[in-house]
């Protein structure tokens, strides 16, 4: 790494910046509604999608999870019916209100086509946009930035996150806040330590001291903004149980600045290979969390709902027989959500067939009949409005030949 890189990745507190305006910063325009906004949502773990979206309506999904299956609409901790044959986890009440409005829809058996079960090659080929190839330079998020107009904003793409993510590396300098345990400071926020950095890049003249005050700008920037407890999770991100303060002051950053054009927040906590639990436990203690920070986030987004999308994503689904512990095991498919005041939801898309074994991947996983890179196309395709040449430059070797979700977004 370079050091003016380094400068900008980590030195400088919890945060990474790389612009010049940040001092004093607040938005004074006239607040625009027309611009589109795209934040995601990553579970890290691999969530089970299958009790996220339930097909109760099919005998087999009972079958297979004697003590894990969400009991059936109507009965106690039972699903909430979306469509007579799916329901959705009680857990996520607090987002009904945007399935019965139609602006949230599911796609169940999407995925990745690499079928592989590693978290790590999973998440990053999904961040990157280019399953399969382990080597990538940049992930799909920042490249959609690439192509958006830019907005000379210093928060134009945000990241809640303790090291900058795959699917924000590139071009476009992206302003990162990582989240810390309630009353934890770096160390880099000590005074004396501040003080000692700041006279070391004092009066340089090779670029290090203009990296290091932009570091700076930013932390005072998002610092002020985002001054939420959160409670640290694996490899950085936090639980799903502290997201409600996330919803909240992210929602309230994009409504302050029309100018904010994307974010990316990651979550942890969803590998549940033991003790997962029904309509109640420990996936649904997550998902509770989860569910009440993106409706914070609906809140605070106000009028600015209606030009946002969300999407909720996780590298792989899990299997469909539950195993001997009373968990779930790395799977295949799995399902995404979309969130947006121009979405056309309160359905569930996708190909779902029973969960037979013959229909299911290796007889033993839900496959993925939908890529993830269809709906991110087609959100890109009708919501923010890019070409099928930025499509091109977003997801390389990827062509939007299906078009059974073109209708996903409203035009």
């Amino acid at each position: 790494m370079r050091r003016r890189d380094f400068l900008k990745a980590g030195a400088v507190f919890s945060l990474s910046l790389c612009s010049p305006e940040l001092a004093g910063w607040a938005y004074s325009g006239e607040k625009q509604l027309d611009g589109k906004k795209l934040i995601v949502v990553f579970l890290r773990g691999a969530v089970d999608g299958l009790n996220v979206v339930s097909p109760y309506g099919d005998p087999q999904y009972y079958q297979a999870r004697p003590t894990i299956a969400i009991a059936k609409p109507g009965q106690k901790d039972g699903l909430l019916d979306l469509d007579s044959y799916w329901g959705m986890a009680p857990a996520l009440d607090p987002l009904m209100p945007y399935w019965k409005d139609k602006s949230l829809a599911f796609v169940q058996a999407c995925g990745s086509p690499e079928a592989t079960r590693s978290h790590f090659d999973a998440q990053d080929y999904m961040e990157s946009g280019r399953p399969g190839i382990k080597v990538s330079s940049s992930g799909w998020l920042n490249r959609v930035l690439v192509q958006l107009p830019d907005t000379k904003s210093p928060l134009r793409g945000i990241n809640v996150g303790a090291t900058l993510p795959r699917i924000l590396q590139g071009n476009v300098d992206i302003a990162s806040y990582a989240p810390q345990t309630a009353g934890k400071k770096s160390a880099m926020d000590a005074p004396m330590v501040a003080s000692a950095f700041a006279k070391m890049y004092a009066n340089r003249s090779d670029g290090l001291t203009k990296a290091f005050e932009e570091g700076i700008k930013a932390n005072e920037m998002l610092t002020e903004k985002l001054k939420t407890e959160m409670t640290a999770a694996d490899k950085g991100a936090p639980s799903a149980k502290a997201f409600k303060g996330f919803g909240h002051q992210l929602g309230k950053i994009f409504a302050d600045d029309p100018q904010v054009q994307v974010a990316f927040v990651a979550l942890g906590g969803f590998d549940t290979h033991v003790n997962q639990g029904a309509g109640k436990g420990q996936l649904a203690n997550h998902l509770t969390g989860l569910s009440t920070g993106l409706s914070d986030l609906v809140t605070a987004l106000g009028d600015d709902y209606k030009n946002t999308v969300i999407v909720v994503m996780s590298e792989f689904g899990r299997t469909v027989k539950e195993n001997g512990n009373g968990g779930t095991d790395h799977g295949h498919g799995n399902v995404m959500w979309v969130l947006g005041g121009n979405i056309a939801g309160g359905k569930v898309y996708g190909k779902v067939d029973s969960l037979a074994d013959d229909n299911l991947y290796e007889r033993r996983d839900l496959p993925v009949n939908t890529d993830f890179r269809t709906v991110l196309s087609s959100i890109g395709q009708t919501h923010l409005k890019l070409t099928s040449k930025n499509l091109a430059d977003v997801f390389p070797n990827f062509t939007l030949s299906d078009k059974s979700l073109s209708g996903i977004v409203k035009g």
